[in-house]
């Protein structure tokens, strides 16, 4: 029976490293209130009209093909997962196929829009193509460019302090190999609650899903798909917003579910974990559900404090860094799990 497993790693972040103290210059925040409600002591941000989502995804894919030591002309699918893309279409899977110099390869690209839970989507179709046979070398991104559309100011520091640049990509294999590969995937979402994490604007609702249109810069007029107005801009309503208590209620009830999902289908408890790696939304979100799954510290890892969030990239920058630094062995049975806007969640579990 075929199994994947991931047979390269890599992951590209930006030379820039803006540090609390910087963000204090712009808005009315402190090193030592970022650090009590998030754990991020410093993030990448990427360079302007020079980096883009895809150029960031395509360094990290490089890495990862080199590491699998297949060449770029291998990859037979291309799995792209952001929640900040170049354009608002296409998407950034063509884009980065054009980047790698594999156009003419004509290979399918798939985009997945499932923000901080991108990757294990992306993951888990991936996992699906490769166990039917149809594809051999899989790469799957997951890339931000956040800097482009956060507000840098007071009125946006409880979003803006957060996030950072990255991108982290992998190669996934077939293997036969009966104790090496994912051994589950499950995905979830509630749409119940979307805009508690949004980006609702530019956008072409034209207010349909929102009771009070004149809050949102609709008027009280007839249907009209609209864009943006002045009174969006002036009021901030083309960035994200999120009720960040509201977010971290679900995250710390669904995160533990999702895991205790995988290892109960697999057959095992949390103390076989030998390294979860949750997706770096909140330093104390992993905590929480560390505290709650009675997991060790080295049996879990975060590097939030250096990258911020960075979304869809988090998980591979992670995993990467993880076995970079030898917490990642063969043998290891490797959880992943992420929750996000959506509300959508899910998990992975591996075993290297």
């Amino acid at each position: 029976m075929l199994r994947t497993k991931i047979a390269g790693l890599g992951h590209y972040v930006p030379e820039r490293i803006v540090k609390n103290e910087e963000l204090e210059s712009v808005m009315d925040t402190t090193n030592e209130w970022i650090i009590e409600r998030t754990g991020i002591q410093e993030r990448r941000f990427a360079k302007k009209h020079e980096e883009t989502t895809t150029t960031m995804g395509a360094q990290a894919a490089l890495a990862a093909i080199a590491d699998a030591g297949i060449t770029k002309e291998d990859v037979d699918f291309i799995v792209f997962a952001t929640l900040s893309p170049d354009y608002y279409f296409p998407g950034c899977g063509v884009l980065v196929q054009r980047e790698l110099g594999i156009a003419a390869q004509e290979v399918g690209a798939l985009d997945i829009r499932n923000q901080c839970s991108g990757f294990i989507y992306g993951l888990s179709v991936a996992d699906q193509f490769i166990r039917t046979g149809t594809y051999k070398n899989i790469l799957l991104i997951g890339a931000e460019m956040h800097t482009m559309g956060l507000d840098f100011s007071t009125r946006g520091r409880a979003v803006s302090v957060i996030f950072g640049d990255g991108a982290g990509a992998v190669i996934l294999q077939p293997t036969e190999e009966e104790d090496q590969g994912i051994l589950t995937t499950h995905l979830h979402s509630n749409g119940t609650h979307a805009e508690e994490l949004a980006m609702m604007n530019p956008g072409s609702h034209g207010g349909h899903h929102h009771e009070d249109r004149e809050q949102f810069g609709f008027g009280d007029g007839d249907f009209e798909p609209i864009f943006l107005t002045q009174k969006m801009y002036s009021d901030g309503l083309q960035f994200p917003y999120m009720n960040g208590k509201h977010v971290f209620k679900f995250a710390v009830r669904k995160f533990p579910e999702v895991i205790q999902e995988g290892l109960e289908e697999a057959g095992l408890a949390p103390s076989d974990i030998d390294l979860l790696i949750p997706h770096q939304a909140n330093l104390r979100i992993s905590q929480y559900v560390q505290k709650v799954l009675q997991l060790r510290d080295d049996q879990v890892f975060n590097n939030i404090q250096k990258y911020g969030n960075t979304t869809a990239a988090s998980i591979p920058i992670a995993l990467n860094e993880a076995r970079e630094t030898g917490k990642v062995k063969r043998g290891d049975l490797i959880c992943l799990a992420a929750f996000g806007s959506g509300f959508t969640w899910g998990s992975a579990l591996l075993r290297w």
